[in-house]
């Protein structure tokens, strides 16, 4: 088992979503209930921005800016900073939130909703992962699930990972240009003791698949066969929400984590970014073609 190291201060009461991009220059993330958007300087501050009652996905677009997973759809920022939020995908549910979510090879930017009370032991499947394609237009890309998590490409780009947190498991979909993301099926159990729920994933530059344990204070490694492939140990931080590879050989981990529903006194570190060194090499994050 390896240990990862604290970079920030419990700098969120909420953080995910971590991302690494040269046209930023660097990491961003979100404080999701806050509605906030963090960024890393180079001195190692943080800074933030507020983007609405929620912010639960931050990628980059091809043009500049970056495109926002807000609390009921989906906001375009242009490169001047200026943003623009699109109309609301629902209204007559107030319990549901956007959650987490990515880009695919296309440029398709994929986010899942999640009932505000979480629903877990229910899985009353509540949740629709919606695409925003780039020309603006947003469809269903599939429903009936419950806490949706993570979603990170192979380095083919023909397979891509997903969580759906109360399952347990990481799921695998086959990916075409003109099908989509098709074929979800079972890849590794994660939750294999009942306090290991898989949460954010991202994958390297050998197709290994590396997934935040929320409530299991690390990250796990799975082997392209879904064997379990090593562990980083997070330590003071049992809510390890999302991870995502950075720098700029794309050779460190930055680890997100949560103190949400956390005693005060408890885990004084929860809401601190961490970091790690594995040894490999993540892939460049997919943008947002619109």
């Amino acid at each position: 088992m390896s240990t990862a190291s604290q970079l920030t201060d419990p700098v969120a009461y909420h953080a995910e979503g971590p991302c690494w991009s040269p046209q930023w220059g660097g990491l961003r993330w979100v404080d999701m209930l806050a509605g906030d958007v963090l960024s890393l300087g180079a001195d190692g501050s943080v800074s933030r921005e507020h983007v609405g009652d929620v912010a639960a996905v931050v990628r980059p677009r091809t043009g500049g800016g970056a495109v926002i997973a807000v609390e009921r759809g989906f906001a375009l920022q242009e490169p001047d900073g200026s943003l623009r939020t699109l109309p609301e995908l629902w209204a007559a549910d107030a319990g549901l939130r956007m959650n987490e979510g990515g880009c695919d090879p296309d440029g398709r930017l994929y986010v899942g909703c999640m009932a505000y009370d979480q629903a877990e032991e229910r899985g009353d499947g509540r949740g629709t992962v919606y695409r925003l394609d780039p020309d603006g237009t947003v469809g269903v890309a599939w429903s009936g699930v419950t806490i949706s998590n993570g979603l990170g490409f192979s380095p083919d780009g023909s397979r891509a990972y997903y969580v759906d947190t109360p399952t347990g498991r990481i799921d695998v979909l086959d990916y075409d240009s003109a099908a989509g993301l098709t074929g979800r099926r079972p890849f590794a159990q994660v939750n294999d003791d009942g306090s290991s729920h898989p949460d954010g994933l991202v994958v390297d530059s050998e197709g290994y698949v590396w997934v935040a344990l929320f409530g299991g204070g690390g990250v796990r490694r799975y082997a392209p066969d879904g064997t379990l492939d090593g562990v980083v140990e997070v330590p003071g931080a049992s809510q390890v929400t999302a991870v995502t590879f950075g720098g700029e050989d794309l050779d460190q981990l930055f680890i997100t984590t949560s103190r949400e529903n956390l005693p005060d006194d408890a885990e004084p570190v929860a809401g601190s970014l961490f970091t790690f060194r594995p040894g490999v090499r993540g892939l460049p994050v997919l943008p947002f073609a619109g």
